[in-house]
């Protein structure tokens, strides 16, 4: 597909060019995709905006640039953390809409019982039937570490769980869309 060219200047980039691009078919800059998801984040974008956005990017495919500049915004938004050098983040989907078992849970334990250290990055359910939130607290595991405490618990235990609402607090402003859409 075509590509919208970068763009200078953020200021110039709005929704309406954005979604529109994506519904025909072209691909974003990084830059651009960055864009959206700064307003998103930042609280910017209408409930509308944000599920249209989710949807066309997803209709469309998700391109590398596209997604460089998604992770790179959450990034700026995200609470640091410090983990050992050898440390592997196993996250999930984010819900199969499949109602299969929490997977990504189950290898971040075996995982750390194999002695690899393990930061288990996740949420409640939103789109499936059991988040990597929803079986750590059923299994008694506190969710509402502070990022100290998160690292403190992964020095001593070698696995540590990173709550999303706590790490990336942010994207709450995209929870209701995300929710309706499933």
């Amino acid at each position: 597909m075509s590509s919208l060219p970068d763009t200078p200047s953020e200021s110039r980039i709005t929704w309406p060019d954005v979604l529109s691009s994506l519904i025909a078919g072209a691909d974003l800059s990084s830059a651009q995709s960055g864009w959206a998801m700064r307003e998103i984040l930042a609280g910017e974008a209408t409930p509308a905006q944000i599920a249209g956005f989710a949807v066309a990017l997803r209709a469309k495919g998700e391109t590398v640039d596209e997604v460089e500049g998604l992770v790179a915004t959450m990034y700026d938004f995200a609470t640091p953390v410090t983990f050992a050098p050898r440390s592997v983040d196993i996250v999930g989907t984010g819900g199969d809409r499949s109602h299969t078992v929490n997977i990504s849970t189950m290898a971040a334990l075996v995982t750390a019982g194999a002695g690899v250290p393990v930061v288990k990055h996740g949420n409640r359910a939103a789109s499936s039937s059991c988040g990597s939130a929803d079986v750590l607290e059923h299994l008694g595991v506190r969710l509402d570490l502070s990022p100290a405490q998160v690292e403190q618990v992964a020095n001593r235990v070698g696995i540590t769980f990173c709550f999303a609402p706590v790490f990336h607090a942010a994207l709450r402003h995209a929870a209701v869309p995300r929710r309706e859409l499933g």
